[in-house]
C-alpha cells in the first residue's frame, strides 16, 4: 500500500486469532470532522488544520498519554470527545510507597471516526440515486413550451 507524504494512520490490532486491523487515514479524519464540526460552521481550512493537530497526537497509534498534553490541547480534545472521535480511559498503578497512581489515556475511536467519514458518501449515494431519474427524460419532454 503507497500513501502520499504526510498521511498518518492509526492502527488497531486485536491479539490473537481473527487479528482485526483498523486503519484510519487523514481524509478518513477530515472527512469525519467536516460531517461533525462542518456542519456546525467551522472552516474547510480549520477543518484540515484540526485533522493534522489532532493526528499529530496520535500517528501510528489509538492512544495518548494525558501528560502530554497542554491544557488547551486538553480543550480540543473534550470538543472532540463531545463530537464522538475520542474517548478516555484510565489505569491504576500501585506504587512501592503504597500510593495509587491514575494515568489517563486519550483514545481515538477509529470505527467511529470511519463511519463518520462515510456518512458523506452513503448520502452522495442516495442523492445520486434519486436525481437518476432526470436522466432517463428524453429532451423532447424537456424541450416543451
Amino acid at each position: 500500500m503507497c500513501l502520499p507524504p504526510n498521511t498518518y494512520l492509526t492502527l488497531k490490532c486485536n491479539a490473537g486469532f481473527g487479528e482485526q486491523l483498523t486503519v484510519v487515514s487523514m481524509d478518513d479524519v477530515v472527512m469525519a470532522l467536516r460531517n461533525t464540526l462542518g456542519k456546525k460552521g467551522m472552516a474547510d481550512s480549520d477543518i484540515k488544520r484540526l485533522a493534522e493537530y489532532l493526528m499529530s497526537f496520535f500517528g501510528y497509534t489509538s492512544e495518548v498519554i494525558d501528560n502530554r498534553l497542554t491544557s488547551e490541547d486538553r480543550d480540543v480534545f473534550y470538543m472532540l470527545e463531545e463530537e464522538g472521535l475520542l474517548t478516555t480511559t484510565q489505569e491504576e498503578v500501585h506504587l512501592k510507597k503504597g500510593k495509587l497512581w491514575r494515568i489517563h489515556y486519550w483514545i481515538l475511536k477509529n470505527d467511529q471516526i470511519l463511519r463518520l467519514a462515510r456518512q458523506s458518501e452513503q448520502a452522495q449515494k442516495h442523492t445520486d440515486d434519486s436525481s437518476a431519474i432526470y436522466d432517463e427524460i428524453s429532451e423532447e419532454v424537456w424541450n416543451r413550451e
